[in-house]
């Protein structure tokens, strides 16, 4: 099963930018999108690639955060949410169920300038997201979880560490965080395929820093350890445009 993430800084906008000539050529099974920034009521008019089905999750605000997965073969359920009211109202959220494993299509917040959302980031999502993946497994099935978690794992996950330290996506404790979840149980397929420095998804705007891969790795597939040996290959897509991120894929031999 072939999967793609991508982060699109606003589906309206990446419509603008050749997502749907992308849409028809990766060949994916499953996309799914962060940050649409938009209601399935606002691209209505899109006449997206056949054999795709959308399911949306937007958030309450408009034109803020919100995803999408856009799937070809039909899921057993759909959830949206984790269940928990404080963390349900950004559209950051979706479950699907498929024979083998559960999917979830994650936006996770961004701790902010200033951390000013460190605290709820790292002492209240980090845990209840990771409370419910876990439940989703005791459920049954492993579990695969993609998006943009809005952390820099390692030094290895961008170009600069030492300068941003203490910087939004690469804090101790969001690192920290991070680690707890692999620890418990879960992998980074990306790093089961790529040990080496200079792989990134996202790049600011700024100083031309794309074109000098300048950049961060926060965008992630990460499986349950029972996974592992479906892994096919894991996979960076920086050749193509139409957001700050790039698409990131999965395949697993399921």
């Amino acid at each position: 099963m072939k999967l793609i993430s991508w982060n699109v800084n606003g589906i309206r906008a990446a419509l603008k930018k050749g997502f749907l000539d992308y849409m028809q050529g990766c060949d994916a099974d499953a996309i799914c999108l962060q940050e649409t920034k938009a209601h399935a009521g606002d691209v209505q008019h899109v006449t997206w690639t056949a054999g795709y089905e959308p399911y949306w999750h937007s958030a309450l605000k408009k034109g803020y955060s919100g995803t999408v997965i856009f799937t070809r073969v039909k899921p057993k359920s759909v959830t949206f949410g984790i269940d928990e009211p404080e963390h349900d109202n950004e559209g950051r959220v979706i479950t699907m169920e498929f024979p083998k494993f559960w999917l979830v299509n994650v936006y996770q917040p961004n701790s902010q300038r200033g951390l000013a959302r460190l605290d709820y980031r790292t002492k209240a999502w980090d845990p209840a997201f990771l409370d419910y993946i876990k439940k989703l497994e005791k459920a049954g099935k492993p579990v695969v979880f993609c998006g943009d978690l809005n952390v820099a794992h390692e030094e290895i996950d961008l170009a600069n560490p030492k300068s941003n330290r203490r910087n939004a996506g690469f804090t101790d404790e969001e690192r920290a965080n991070f680690s707890t979840l692999i620890g418990s149980g879960f992998v980074d397929t990306f790093r089961e395929f790529e040990k080496g420095p200079g792989h990134y998804t996202w790049w600011s705007n700024m100083m031309n820093c794309r074109a000098r891969n300048i950049g961060w790795r926060v965008d992630y597939f990460v499986v349950s350890e029972k996974l592992r040996p479906a892994l096919k290959r894991a996979w960076i897509s920086p050749e193509v445009m139409g957001s700050d991120h790039c698409p990131i894929g999965l395949e697993l031999k399921v």
